[in-house]
C-alpha cells in the first residue's frame, strides 16, 4: 500500500487507491452494514467488524512493514476509515483509534518499543488506545493531573484519564503523565501502559448520543508500576508528541466525517427518486435538487481538503517538512466535521418523518456525526490552532 511522495502532488487517490476503496467497500457493505443498526441500539462493540477488519489486513493498515503492517500511506488510512464510517461510524474508531493510539510509539519510540508494541498491532492481536484527556484537562490539556513519578527502573504512574475510545476493548494505551509539575507542557510524558499492568481498571462505558458502538470509558490508574523502558521518547517530551499526533490523526477524523455524510448523501439520493408526492419522485423538485446539489458540494469540498491534509501527512511522515500539516490537520478536521453535521441533518430532513425514525439510518448518521465536531479538538480549538498557523 506504500506510495512514494510524489504520487500526493495533485492530492488524487492512485489506481492501488481506488482498488483498496473497491475492496473496503465491498467488505463493509457486507460484513460490517449488517449488523450496524443493532450495534447502535445495544450500544455495543462491533465485534464483527473486529474480524472482518483483522481478517483483512484493515484493522490498522498504518502500521509500518518492517514492523509486520501493511505499510498504508496516510491517504490509504483516510479512504480505509471514510469507507467503513460510510455504513457503521463506531466501527471506523477501530482503525482510527489504533493510528492515534499507537502513533506516538511510531513518531518517538524506542526501536524496542516499536518492535513490541507495533507487532502485535499489526497483526491484530491488540488495539491501541490514547489517553490524553482528563475531568479536568479538555482542550487545555496541558493543565493534566495524572503523574508519573521515577522509581528506579520504574514509573509509578497514578491519574484518571476520561473520554478514552475503546477503553476496556484495547490492550495497549499511550498514556500522558506529568513526570515535572514544574514545568506544565514541557514537563509531560507519554508512556505506554498495558490493560493488564496491576493497577489499571475501567469507568463504567458513558451514555452517548452516536457512536455508540465504540464504549468510551474513563482509564484509572492507581499506583499502576510500568518498567522505566516504557516510556515515549526522553522525559518531558509527551506533550509534544501528543500535539504531533494529533496534526497526523485529526486527518483520520476528517475521514470518519466523510464517511458518515457520504452514507448519507447516498441514502438521501436513492430515497426522493423512490419516495412520491404531488403525483411524482419528490426528487424532481428543484428544492429538493438545490439541497442535493449543496450536500454533495460541501461533501466534495471536504474530501478535497481532507485528501489534502493527507499528503502533506504523508509527505512529513518520509522527512519533506513541515508542508503547513498542523494548519491543514486542524482544517480539514473543522471542515469536514461541520460539513457531515450539515449533510446529516439535510438528509433526515429531505426523508421527512421517517428521517426522525430509527427504521431507516439517517438519525443515526446525524448522531454519530456530532462527535467528529467535538473529539480530538472541539471545532472552536482547531480554529485556534488554524488562526496561529495560517499558511
Amino acid at each position: 500500500m506504500a506510495s512514494s511522495v510524489n504520487d500526493f502532488d495533485l492530492y488524487r487517490p492512485s489506481e492501488e487507491h481506488d482498488m483498496l476503496r473497491d475492496a473496503v467497500r465491498s467488505l463493509a457493505e457486507a460484513k460490517i452494514a449488517p449488523y450496524a443498526a443493532e450495534v447502535d441500539e445495544e450500544a455495543r462493540f462491533p465485534q464483527e467488524a473486529l474480524d472482518a477488519l483483522v481478517a483483512n489486513d484493515l484493522h490498522a493498515v498504518h502500521v509500518p512493514e518492517s514492523y509486520g503492517g501493511s505499510g498504508a500511506d496516510a491517504l490509504a488510512t483516510v479512504i480505509v476509515i471514510e469507507e467503513v464510517a460510510r455504513v457503521c461510524a463506531s466501527s471506523s474508531l477501530i482503525p482510527a483509534v489504533n493510528k492515534l493510539g499507537s502513533l506516538p510509539v511510531i513518531l518517538s519510540g524506542s526501536e524496542e518499543l516499536k518492535k513490541k508494541y507495533l507487532a502485535p498491532l499489526a497483526k491484530g492481536d491488540a488495539m491501541f488506545s490514547y489517553c490524553l484527556s482528563e475531568p479536568d484537562a479538555g482542550s487545555d490539556a496541558a493543565g493534566m493531573k495524572t503523574k508519573a513519578v521515577r522509581d528506579g527502573d520504574f514509573y509509578v504512574l497514578n491519574g484518571v484519564k476520561r473520554w478514552i475510545t475503546n477503553a476496556g476493548v484495547s490492550e495497549y494505551y499511550t498514556v500522558m503523565a506529568v513526570t515535572d509539575p514544574e514545568k506544565r507542557s514541557k514537563g509531560i510524558s507519554a508512556f505506554v501502559v498495558e490493560k493488564s499492568d496491576p493497577g489499571v481498571s475501567f469507568g463504567a462505558p458513558e451514555k452517548k448520543l452516536g457512536i455508540k458502538g465504540s464504549p468510551t470509558r474513563e482509564v484509572y490508574l492507581d499506583n499502576v508500576r510500568i518498567p522505566a523502558d516504557r516510556i515515549i521518547g526522553a522525559e518531558g517530551t509527551g506533550f509534544a508528541t501528543a500535539m504531533k499526533t494529533l496534526d497526523h490523526t485529526r486527518i483520520t477524523i476528517a475521514a470518519q466525517a466523510l464517511g458518515i455524510a457520504q452514507g448519507a448523501l447516498d441514502y438521501a439520493k436513492g430515497y426522493v427518486q423512490e419516495r412520491k408526492q404531488f403525483g411524482k419522485p419528490i426528487g424532481d423538485f428543484q428544492g429538493v435538487q438545490f439541497m442535493l446539489a449543496d450536500m454533495a458540494m460541501k461533501l466534495e469540498a471536504a474530501r478535497q481538503l481532507t485528501y489534502a491534509a493527507a499528503a502533506r501527512s504523508e509527505r512529513v511522515a518520509l522527512g519533506g517538512g513541515k508542508e503547513d500539516l498542523t494548519f491543514f490537520g486542524a482544517a480539514a478536521k473543522c471542515y469536514a466535521s461541520d460539513a457531515a453535521m450539515e449533510i446529516t441533518t439535510d438528509a433526515v430532513q429531505l426523508l421527512g418523518g421517517y428521517g426522525y425514525t430509527r427504521d431507516y439510518p439517517l438519525e443515526r448518521m446525524m448522531r454519530d456525526a456530532k462527535i467528529t465536531q467535538i473529539y480530538e479538538g472541539t471545532n472552536q480549538v482547531q480554529r485556534i490552532v488554524m488562526a496561529r498557523n495560517l499558511p
